[in-house]
């Protein structure tokens, strides 16, 4: 049987599905194998080891199974000893790019941008406790009424959030968010998320050191596109990435990858995000790449990005590109050193140069849906000039989005910056004379 038919069988299946068999067997299992020797072998010594074992007590004991029945007790049965149970068949299906469990009786997944639910739940709210306190104790967390909730990164590189009950209704609810893969621009084209052009221009920003902000939404790609755009920083740059979860996977050799830690189960020793970029301007950077900004520490990027530190990256969740600049502007101000609005839109005018903007489509795929150059100086209000647009056809019956990129000129004093830094202009865009940028030119407050 496939893997997405054993994960999508129905949970009253008959005897397979019985809870109270598996936990039956797994007892069985723990009293026949030597723990001494079991910790002695690798992972999948150990695995190979209890599904013989198991195979054994099967055939003694009974019941009477086919061979595909016996082949799942005993998956079932092993995944509930070694690993998490029902969850280890969703965490080896590639397609899945997260699990969702709202309570013991609701999994959710979610593939290619669409959200499923599936028929498979836990036997008790008490299993999936265990399940869950399996998954914190991997980085020594852990969760109780004291300490409710709960967020931190698999050694397997997936991210995790927990958060039970009182504060949640519904019953110990689980995230599980999947390791991104590692996808080239050109790999991107064939997804649909650019074209060769914005693929070019793109990589003539970074090459020509351009500060870049990615924005968008939860789920749009954000961190996917900026792990590609990471890929055209030439090899001999000393980059330094931070991150609250890492997730980025640079190719370069001169790569120091930082991330922040929460506070211990005394509430001490927490290294945030701010305290890392703080840091990081004393470990002679060329380029500084921050997962995400979300707080103070935004003040201290604008300032690394306007102060020598060319090309750096960031992302922001933000609905627009207008809405990006506005966010940093908010989030400048949470840092605890009180600055007026309006210096910050200086910091921001003096740093960004460029902000790529990601959205999620009805159907769920990911694209830029716009590319926009900060053009704003000094102390004028945030104006920004779109060079590239994602332009939606309608829907037709089969809810496949479509639709065309379509490129404009670039303002004359890009152009020039491109020039300067030896790049080559991409042919679908072309330089506009100043007067004639209105038409896709417009402020944003601030």
């Amino acid at each position: 049987m496939s893997l997405r038919s054993r994960i999508s069988a129905p949970e009253d299946e008959g005897v397979l599905e019985d809870g109270r068999l598996v936990a039956g067997y797994r007892a069985k299992l723990l009293e026949e194998i030597d723990l001494a020797e079991m910790s002695a072998l690798s992972a999948s010594e150990r695995r190979t080891r209890l599904e013989r074992v198991l195979g054994h007590l099967i055939s003694r004991e009974g019941p009477v199974l086919s061979t595909s029945e016996r082949s799942r007790l005993i998956r079932r049965v092993v995944d509930e000893a070694l690993g998490l149970g029902i969850l280890e068949p969703l965490l080896e299906d590639a397609s899945i790019t997260e699990i969702m469990v709202n309570g013991p009786d609701a999994i959710f997944v979610e593939r290619a941008g669409r959200v499923e639910r599936l028929p498979l739940r836990f036997a008790s709210h008490d299993q999936l406790m265990q399940t869950i306190e399996r998954i914190v104790s991997t980085v020594n967390r852990r969760v109780d009424e004291s300490n409710p909730m709960v967020d931190a990164r698999l050694p397997s590189g997936e991210r995790v959030n927990v958060i039970i009950p009182p504060l949640a209704l519904t019953g110990a609810t689980l995230t599980i968010r999947r390791f991104p893969r590692v996808y080239t621009l050109p790999e991107l084209i064939g997804l649909g998320s650019l074209d060769e052009q914005m693929l070019l221009l793109l990589a003539a920003f970074v090459r020509a050191r351009l500060n870049i902000i990615v924005a968008g939404g939860t789920g749009t790609g954000k961190t996917t596109l900026l792990n590609a755009l990471s890929g055209i920083v030439p090899a001999h740059e000393r980059i330094i990435t931070i991150e609250d979860s890492a997730e980025l996977q640079l190719q370069q050799a001169h790569v120091i990858r930082l991330e922040s830690r929460p506070p211990n189960v005394e509430g001490k020793g927490r290294i945030t995000i701010r305290d890392l970029v703080r840091n990081s301007l004393r470990m002679r950077p060329d380029r500084i790449i921050v997962g995400e900004v979300r707080g103070g520490e935004t003040l201290d990027m604008l300032q690394a990005m306007s102060t020598g530190h060319d090309g750096s990256l960031a992302t922001v969740h933000a609905n627009s590109a207008e809405d990006a600049l506005m966010r940093l502007q908010t989030l400048g101000s949470m840092s605890e050193v009180r600055i007026p609005f309006e210096a910050l839109r200086d910091q921001i005018n003096s740093a960004v140069d460029v902000v790529v903007q990601l959205g999620r489509q009805a159907d769920g795929s990911r694209k830029i849906t716009e590319i926009a150059l900060l053009t704003s100086r000094g102390h004028d209000p945030f104006r920004i000039t779109t060079v590239t647009r994602f332009e939606t056809a309608p829907l037709t019956a089969d809810r496949v989005v479509r639709g065309a990129y379509r490129h404009l000129p670039l303002p004359r004093s890009a152009a020039e910056k491109l020039h300067l830094a030896g790049e080559v202009l991409p042919a679908a865009y072309g330089v506009a004379p100043d007067d004639a940028l209105d038409r896709h030119t417009r402020e944003a407050r601030g």
